[in-house]
């Protein structure tokens, strides 16, 4: 059952998790794009990335999905909810287990300060406790060794590797295997 009332803004004692409005399509630009190197080391979506009004057409169609509840997108901001640190959110969902998986991605600059782990865990918690969750998940890249340590130090375990599960992204003739984490109550 899909839960009325999802609240659309969380805090952590570092980070403002905030659902997407269509007026942050610009921050969105330049943080990927400031971030495109890494990004599309393990990102599909980055390997065409779109153009400032893409970005911006792309947080209205995320706001319109948070309100649908089909996708369960946040932009990561600084406490203070000026300066945009990257995205997260539950994609994958599922409201008859009900299970989701949790998706992340921090802007190069600000990588390695833990900000993807505090999501993940607030995350987790908002999942368990106020979405009714019975499952999460996170995947990732078997190579993208600094996204499986954030499943690892939210208390993920690591549950399956996919053995050519996926193609590299912008590497159409490698596969990867995908590691899949979780969390169950």
């Amino acid at each position: 059952m899909v839960p009325a009332d999802i609240p659309r803004a969380l805090q952590t004692e570092r980070l403002l998790l905030r659902a997407p409005r269509q007026e942050d399509g610009p921050a969105v630009y330049r943080a990927v794009a400031e971030s495109l190197p890494e990004l599309r080391r393990w990102m599909v979506w980055a390997q065409q990335p779109l153009d400032a009004a893409g970005y911006t057409s792309n947080m209205a169609a995320a706001a319109e999905a948070f309100t649908a509840r089909t996708e369960l997108r946040y932009l990561i901001w600084d406490a203070s909810g000026r300066d945009l640190l990257g995205s997260t959110g539950f994609h994958a969902l599922n409201w008859e287990v009900p299970k989701g998986e949790i998706g992340y991605w921090i802007h190069s600059a600000q990588a390695g300060k833990g900000y993807a782990t505090e999501a993940a865990q607030a995350l987790t918690r908002f999942g368990f406790e106020t979405l009714g969750f019975r499952r999460i998940e996170i995947r990732c890249d078997a190579l993208n060794a600094p996204s499986a340590a954030v499943a690892r130090r939210a208390g993920y375990a690591q549950d399956a590797r996919l053995v050519n599960n996926a193609v590299a992204t912008g590497q159409v003739h490698e596969l990867r295997d995908t590691l899949v984490f979780s969390r169950v109550k």
